[in-house]
């Protein structure tokens, strides 16, 4: 299982950002799909997580200005960030417990995508 992000990069505070993530590979269904984050110095914390029949879940300090979503057809999660602090920098990583074909379930990461956000 491959998880592919897009979408980081440099934005003014107050300004808005969306985040990709597209899965592929022997996948049966993904049942939680996350972001993460980790910024310098400190540890990887969960920003949001959607679980197959959409419940979702935002840490607090997002809440209000972020929102995820997914397309189940084409297996990508999203992240729209709005209201961009300097505080929400940090390097943003995608997250998929995924259920094989086999029954077997396993968890994957995505390669970072940074976010930057200039005061």
């Amino acid at each position: 299982v491959q998880l592919q992000a897009s979408g980081g990069g440099l934005v003014q505070a107050g300004g808005s950002l969306r985040l990709s993530c597209a899965a592929s590979g022997s996948i049966f269904s993904i049942n939680v799909m996350g972001w993460y984050r980790q910024a310098p110095g400190k540890q990887r914390e969960l920003v949001a997580a959607i679980t197959s029949s959409g419940i979702t879940n935002y840490s607090d300090s997002v809440k209000g200005r972020f929102t995820i979503s997914r397309d189940n057809g084409k297996i990508t999660v999203y992240l729209q960030m709005n209201s961009l602090k300097p505080e929400d920098t940090a390097d943003y990583r995608c997250n998929a417990e995924v259920t094989g074909p086999s029954g077997r379930v396993g968890n994957y990461w995505g390669k970072g995508t940074l976010v930057t956000v200039s005061s």
